[in-house]
Protein backbone atom coordinates (compact mmCIF):
# COMPACT_ATOMS: atom_id res chain seq x y z
CA UNK A 1 0.00 0.00 0.00
CA UNK A 2 1.25 3.16 -0.79
CA UNK A 3 1.51 6.18 1.56
CA UNK A 4 0.01 8.29 -1.29
CA UNK A 5 -2.98 6.31 -0.59
CA UNK A 6 -2.95 7.10 2.94
CA UNK A 7 -5.67 9.35 4.48
CA UNK A 8 -4.53 12.29 6.38
CA UNK A 9 -6.17 12.22 9.86
CA UNK A 10 -3.87 15.31 10.93
CA UNK A 11 -4.79 17.52 7.29
CA UNK A 12 -7.85 17.99 10.06
CA UNK A 13 -5.63 19.79 12.70
CA UNK A 14 -5.70 23.80 13.73
CA UNK A 15 -2.79 24.70 11.82
CA UNK A 16 -2.38 28.47 13.58
CA UNK A 17 -2.06 27.58 17.06
CA UNK A 18 0.83 29.12 19.09
CA UNK A 19 2.35 25.41 20.01
CA UNK A 20 2.40 22.22 18.29
CA UNK A 21 1.87 19.88 21.35
CA UNK A 22 0.99 20.42 24.81
CA UNK A 23 1.73 16.93 27.33
CA UNK A 24 0.22 16.50 30.70
CA UNK A 25 2.37 13.53 32.76
CA UNK A 26 3.90 12.72 36.12
CA UNK A 27 6.70 15.04 36.43
CA UNK A 28 9.85 12.82 37.40
CA UNK A 29 13.69 12.90 37.48
CA UNK A 30 14.89 9.89 36.42
CA UNK A 31 18.16 8.12 38.13
CA UNK A 32 19.67 5.29 35.36
CA UNK A 33 22.02 2.87 36.99
CA UNK A 34 23.62 -0.30 34.92
CA UNK A 35 23.73 -3.10 37.10
CA UNK A 36 23.10 -7.05 36.23
CA UNK A 37 20.18 -9.71 36.09
CA UNK A 38 21.19 -10.70 39.45
CA UNK A 39 20.65 -8.12 41.18
CA UNK A 40 16.86 -7.79 40.14
CA UNK A 41 16.23 -11.41 40.90
CA UNK A 42 17.94 -10.77 44.41
CA UNK A 43 15.68 -7.51 45.34
CA UNK A 44 12.47 -9.41 43.13
CA UNK A 45 12.40 -7.04 40.33
CA UNK A 46 10.62 -8.39 37.02
CA UNK A 47 12.72 -7.16 34.31
CA UNK A 48 11.46 -4.90 31.75
CA UNK A 49 8.38 -3.48 33.75
CA UNK A 50 7.61 -0.65 35.88
CA UNK A 51 6.87 -0.87 39.87
CA UNK A 52 5.13 1.86 41.84
CA UNK A 53 7.00 2.03 45.25
CA UNK A 54 6.87 4.44 48.13
CA UNK A 55 9.89 7.22 49.50
CA UNK A 56 11.48 4.32 52.30
CA UNK A 57 11.62 1.60 49.10
CA UNK A 58 12.87 4.41 46.77
CA UNK A 59 15.83 5.40 49.50
CA UNK A 60 16.61 2.03 50.08
CA UNK A 61 16.55 0.74 47.21
CA UNK A 62 18.57 3.86 46.03
CA UNK A 63 21.44 3.40 48.14
CA UNK A 64 22.41 -0.49 47.63
CA UNK A 65 23.10 0.66 44.11
CA UNK A 66 26.45 2.18 42.50
CA UNK A 67 26.41 5.83 40.86
CA UNK A 68 23.45 6.64 38.32
CA UNK A 69 23.01 9.63 36.18
CA UNK A 70 20.33 11.74 37.07
CA UNK A 71 18.28 13.55 34.39
CA UNK A 72 14.39 14.75 34.20
CA UNK A 73 12.35 12.37 33.03
CA UNK A 74 8.73 11.09 32.88
CA UNK A 75 7.38 9.34 29.73
CA UNK A 76 5.24 12.15 28.64
CA UNK A 77 7.97 14.65 29.35
CA UNK A 78 10.38 12.86 27.88
CA UNK A 79 8.02 13.13 24.49
CA UNK A 80 7.93 16.82 25.23
CA UNK A 81 11.46 17.09 25.46
CA UNK A 82 11.90 15.50 21.80
CA UNK A 83 9.81 17.71 20.42
CA UNK A 84 11.48 20.58 21.41
CA UNK A 85 14.61 19.46 20.81
CA UNK A 86 13.01 18.71 16.80
CA UNK A 87 12.13 22.55 16.83
CA UNK A 88 8.51 22.38 17.54
CA UNK A 89 6.68 24.08 20.04
CA UNK A 90 5.53 22.38 23.43
CA UNK A 91 4.47 22.30 26.59
CA UNK A 92 4.58 20.35 30.16
CA UNK A 93 2.12 20.30 32.93
CA UNK A 94 3.31 18.53 35.91
CA UNK A 95 3.28 18.59 39.44
CA UNK A 96 7.00 18.94 40.79
CA UNK A 97 8.09 19.95 44.60
CA UNK A 98 10.10 22.94 45.74
CA UNK A 99 13.20 20.85 46.43
CA UNK A 100 16.58 19.89 44.70
CA UNK A 101 15.10 17.47 42.54
CA UNK A 102 12.32 19.56 41.20
CA UNK A 103 14.66 22.62 40.48
CA UNK A 104 16.27 19.93 38.28
CA UNK A 105 13.44 18.63 36.23
CA UNK A 106 12.21 22.19 35.89
CA UNK A 107 15.84 23.37 34.50
CA UNK A 108 16.49 20.09 32.62
CA UNK A 109 12.89 20.05 30.40
CA UNK A 110 12.89 24.21 30.00
CA UNK A 111 17.00 24.14 28.83
CA UNK A 112 15.97 22.25 25.62
CA UNK A 113 13.03 24.83 24.72
CA UNK A 114 10.30 23.33 26.20
CA UNK A 115 7.75 25.72 28.13
CA UNK A 116 6.78 24.64 31.78
CA UNK A 117 5.11 26.81 33.83
CA UNK A 118 3.19 24.33 36.85
CA UNK A 119 3.77 26.16 40.19
CA UNK A 120 5.78 23.64 42.02
CA UNK A 121 3.99 22.31 45.65
CA UNK A 122 5.60 24.09 48.83
CA UNK A 123 4.65 20.98 50.50
CA UNK A 124 3.49 17.52 50.28
CA UNK A 125 5.59 14.88 49.23
CA UNK A 126 9.15 15.13 47.19
CA UNK A 127 9.83 15.57 43.89
CA UNK A 128 9.03 12.05 41.74
CA UNK A 129 11.83 9.59 40.64
CA UNK A 130 12.56 7.00 39.07
CA UNK A 131 14.78 4.24 39.48
CA UNK A 132 16.06 2.40 36.26
CA UNK A 133 18.00 -0.23 36.28
CA UNK A 134 19.66 -1.03 33.15
CA UNK A 135 21.09 -4.22 32.33
CA UNK A 136 23.55 -5.48 29.73
CA UNK A 137 21.24 -6.37 27.20
CA UNK A 138 19.84 -2.79 27.73
CA UNK A 139 16.54 -4.05 28.67
CA UNK A 140 15.05 -1.61 31.87
CA UNK A 141 13.25 -1.99 34.78
CA UNK A 142 11.98 0.75 36.48
CA UNK A 143 11.49 1.51 40.31
CA UNK A 144 9.19 4.54 40.88
CA UNK A 145 7.82 6.49 43.35
CA UNK A 146 5.84 9.18 42.53
CA UNK A 147 5.88 11.55 45.11
CA UNK A 148 4.28 15.11 44.33
CA UNK A 149 3.32 14.72 40.68
CA UNK A 150 0.34 12.55 42.25
CA UNK A 151 -0.78 15.73 43.64
CA UNK A 152 -1.45 17.01 39.93
CA UNK A 153 -5.41 17.99 39.90
CA UNK A 154 -7.61 20.39 37.83
CA UNK A 155 -6.79 23.14 39.67
CA UNK A 156 -3.11 23.07 38.34
CA UNK A 157 -4.28 22.80 34.49
CA UNK A 158 -4.02 26.39 32.52
CA UNK A 159 -6.99 24.81 30.53
CA UNK A 160 -5.93 28.34 28.36
CA UNK A 161 -2.90 26.73 27.60
CA UNK A 162 -4.39 23.41 26.53
CA UNK A 163 -6.49 24.93 23.14
CA UNK A 164 -3.64 26.63 22.39
CA UNK A 165 -2.07 23.37 20.59
CA UNK A 166 -2.90 21.33 18.29
CA UNK A 167 -2.85 18.02 20.45
CA UNK A 168 -2.68 17.24 23.51
CA UNK A 169 -0.25 13.93 24.95
CA UNK A 170 -1.37 12.29 27.47
CA UNK A 171 -0.03 9.76 29.58
CA UNK A 172 -1.16 6.54 31.07
CA UNK A 173 0.61 6.25 33.96
CA UNK A 174 -1.60 9.59 34.91
CA UNK A 175 -4.86 6.62 35.84
CA UNK A 176 -2.35 5.45 38.79
CA UNK A 177 -3.73 8.93 40.85
CA UNK A 178 -7.19 9.85 40.76
CA UNK A 179 -6.67 13.23 40.84
CA UNK A 180 -4.41 12.94 38.12
CA UNK A 181 -6.88 10.98 36.20
CA UNK A 182 -9.58 14.29 36.96
CA UNK A 183 -7.22 16.16 35.48
CA UNK A 184 -6.67 14.43 32.56
CA UNK A 185 -10.18 14.17 31.81
CA UNK A 186 -10.97 18.04 32.06
CA UNK A 187 -7.57 18.58 29.41
CA UNK A 188 -8.80 16.18 26.95
CA UNK A 189 -12.27 17.36 26.89
CA UNK A 190 -11.06 21.43 26.61
CA UNK A 191 -8.73 20.02 23.34
CA UNK A 192 -11.44 18.07 21.58
CA UNK A 193 -14.23 21.01 22.37
CA UNK A 194 -11.50 23.42 20.82
CA UNK A 195 -11.37 21.00 17.71
CA UNK A 196 -7.32 19.46 18.37
CA UNK A 197 -6.83 15.90 18.86
CA UNK A 198 -5.82 13.75 21.73
CA UNK A 199 -2.69 11.56 21.92
CA UNK A 200 -2.56 8.66 24.97
CA UNK A 201 0.29 6.66 25.43
CA UNK A 202 -0.35 3.43 27.00
CA UNK A 203 2.82 3.89 29.06
CA UNK A 204 3.71 -0.08 30.25
CA UNK A 205 1.45 -3.01 30.12
CA UNK A 206 1.48 -3.48 33.54
CA UNK A 207 -0.24 0.41 34.07
CA UNK A 208 -2.38 -1.34 31.03
CA UNK A 209 -3.45 -4.45 33.42
CA UNK A 210 -4.46 -2.08 36.25
CA UNK A 211 -6.62 0.06 34.47
CA UNK A 212 -7.53 -2.07 31.26
CA UNK A 213 -11.42 -1.05 31.34
CA UNK A 214 -10.82 2.95 31.24
CA UNK A 215 -8.62 3.12 28.65
CA UNK A 216 -10.75 0.68 26.22
CA UNK A 217 -13.32 3.36 27.17
CA UNK A 218 -10.43 5.99 26.26
CA UNK A 219 -9.66 4.84 23.19
CA UNK A 220 -13.18 4.52 22.17
CA UNK A 221 -14.24 8.00 23.30
CA UNK A 222 -11.66 10.52 23.75
CA UNK A 223 -8.27 9.56 21.67
CA UNK A 224 -7.48 10.10 18.03
CA UNK A 225 -4.03 9.22 18.06
CA UNK A 226 -2.98 6.20 20.58
CA UNK A 227 0.90 4.72 21.05
CA UNK A 228 1.37 1.45 22.34
CA UNK A 229 4.08 -1.16 22.22
CA UNK A 230 3.43 -4.58 21.21
CA UNK A 231 3.00 -6.00 24.92
CA UNK A 232 0.59 -3.38 25.80
CA UNK A 233 -1.73 -3.75 23.01
CA UNK A 234 -1.94 -7.41 23.58
CA UNK A 235 -2.27 -6.57 27.12
CA UNK A 236 -5.19 -4.15 26.18
CA UNK A 237 -7.31 -6.34 24.24
CA UNK A 238 -6.34 -9.58 25.91
CA UNK A 239 -4.77 -10.68 22.49
CA UNK A 240 -3.28 -13.79 21.68
CA UNK A 241 -0.96 -12.31 19.03
CA UNK A 242 -0.07 -8.80 17.99
CA UNK A 243 -1.98 -9.59 14.96
CA UNK A 244 -5.16 -10.00 17.09
CA UNK A 245 -4.82 -6.87 19.10
CA UNK A 246 -3.96 -5.12 15.75
CA UNK A 247 -7.56 -6.00 14.52
CA UNK A 248 -9.52 -5.25 17.37
CA UNK A 249 -7.52 -1.76 18.20
CA UNK A 250 -8.14 -1.09 13.74
CA UNK A 251 -10.86 1.70 13.66
CA UNK A 252 -10.79 3.27 16.92
CA UNK A 253 -8.97 5.55 17.20
CA UNK A 254 -7.87 7.99 14.04
CA UNK A 255 -4.15 6.54 13.94
CA UNK A 256 -2.72 3.54 15.80
CA UNK A 257 1.36 3.66 15.89
CA UNK A 258 2.39 0.50 17.63
CA UNK A 259 5.67 -0.14 18.16
CA UNK A 260 7.79 -3.62 17.92
CA UNK A 261 11.55 -3.07 18.97
CA UNK A 262 13.43 -4.56 16.30
CA UNK A 263 11.10 -4.95 14.05
CA UNK A 264 10.02 -1.00 13.84
CA UNK A 265 6.65 0.01 14.21
CA UNK A 266 3.25 -0.39 12.24
CA UNK A 267 0.83 2.25 11.65
CA UNK A 268 -3.02 1.72 11.23
CA UNK A 269 -5.50 4.30 9.84
CA UNK A 270 -8.79 3.36 8.88
CA UNK A 271 -8.57 0.50 6.74
CA UNK A 272 -4.86 0.91 6.05
CA UNK A 273 -1.87 -0.56 7.08
CA UNK A 274 1.97 1.06 6.95
CA UNK A 275 5.00 -0.66 8.19
CA UNK A 276 7.83 0.93 9.38
CA UNK A 277 11.19 -0.41 9.26
CA UNK A 278 13.83 0.43 12.74
CA UNK A 279 16.40 2.76 12.21
CA UNK A 280 20.20 0.89 13.84
CA UNK A 281 22.34 3.61 13.95
CA UNK A 282 24.67 1.97 16.61
CA UNK A 283 24.80 -0.78 19.13
CA UNK A 284 22.21 -1.43 21.40
CA UNK A 285 22.41 0.44 24.96
CA UNK A 286 19.63 1.13 26.78
CA UNK A 287 15.48 1.21 26.00
CA UNK A 288 14.49 3.76 28.07
CA UNK A 289 12.65 6.39 26.16
CA UNK A 290 12.34 4.67 22.77
CA UNK A 291 8.68 4.44 23.34
CA UNK A 292 8.47 8.25 23.97
CA UNK A 293 10.92 9.68 21.47
CA UNK A 294 9.29 7.58 18.94
CA UNK A 295 6.12 9.50 19.84
CA UNK A 296 7.77 12.94 20.02
CA UNK A 297 9.99 12.20 16.21
CA UNK A 298 5.45 10.99 15.51
CA UNK A 299 3.96 14.17 16.49
CA UNK A 300 6.71 16.77 15.43
CA UNK A 301 5.80 14.62 11.77
CA UNK A 302 2.07 14.92 12.71
CA UNK A 303 1.77 18.72 13.53
CA UNK A 304 3.73 19.85 10.99
CA UNK A 305 1.49 18.03 8.24
CA UNK A 306 3.78 15.31 7.46
CA UNK A 307 2.33 12.09 5.78
CA UNK A 308 2.22 9.31 8.05
CA UNK A 309 4.92 7.48 6.33
CA UNK A 310 6.95 10.24 7.29
CA UNK A 311 5.48 10.62 10.93
CA UNK A 312 6.42 7.04 11.20
CA UNK A 313 9.94 7.15 9.96
CA UNK A 314 11.06 10.42 12.46
CA UNK A 315 9.74 8.32 15.20
CA UNK A 316 11.43 5.42 14.12
CA UNK A 317 14.84 7.66 13.64
CA UNK A 318 14.11 8.82 16.62
CA UNK A 319 13.70 6.10 18.87
CA UNK A 320 16.79 4.73 16.97
CA UNK A 321 18.96 7.18 18.31
CA UNK A 322 18.03 7.49 22.22
CA UNK A 323 18.60 3.10 22.42
CA UNK A 324 22.44 3.88 21.58
CA UNK A 325 22.60 6.04 24.88
CA UNK A 326 22.22 5.65 28.22
CA UNK A 327 18.87 7.65 29.55
CA UNK A 328 15.71 9.22 27.39
CA UNK A 329 17.13 12.27 26.38
CA UNK A 330 18.67 12.64 23.40
CA UNK A 331 22.19 13.31 23.45
CA UNK A 332 23.00 13.65 19.33
CA UNK A 333 21.11 16.36 17.62
CA UNK A 334 17.98 15.26 16.40
CA UNK A 335 17.63 18.02 13.83
CA UNK A 336 21.26 16.85 11.67
CA UNK A 337 19.67 13.75 12.40
CA UNK A 338 16.99 14.08 10.28
CA UNK A 339 18.81 16.00 7.65
CA UNK A 340 20.93 13.16 7.31
CA UNK A 341 18.64 10.42 7.39
CA UNK A 342 15.25 11.67 5.77
CA UNK A 343 15.85 15.09 3.75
Amino acid sequence: MSAASFPAPNSLLPMDRTLDVVGIGNAIVDVLIQTDDRFLEDHGLSKGTMALIDEIAAEGLYATLGPGLETSGGSAANTLAGIAQLGGKAAFIGRVRDDQLGAIFAHDIRSVGARFDTPAAASGPSTARCLILVTPDAQRTMCTYLGASVGLDPGDLDLDLVPQAKVLYLEGYLWDSEAAKQAFLAAAAAMRASGGQVALSLSDAFCVDRHRESFLELVDGHVDILFANEMEITSLYKADSFEDAAHQVRGRCQVAALTRSEQGSVLLSGDQTLLIEPFRLGPLVDTTGAGDLYAAGFLHGYTGGASLERCGRLGSLCAGQVVTQLGPRPQASLPALVAQHLD
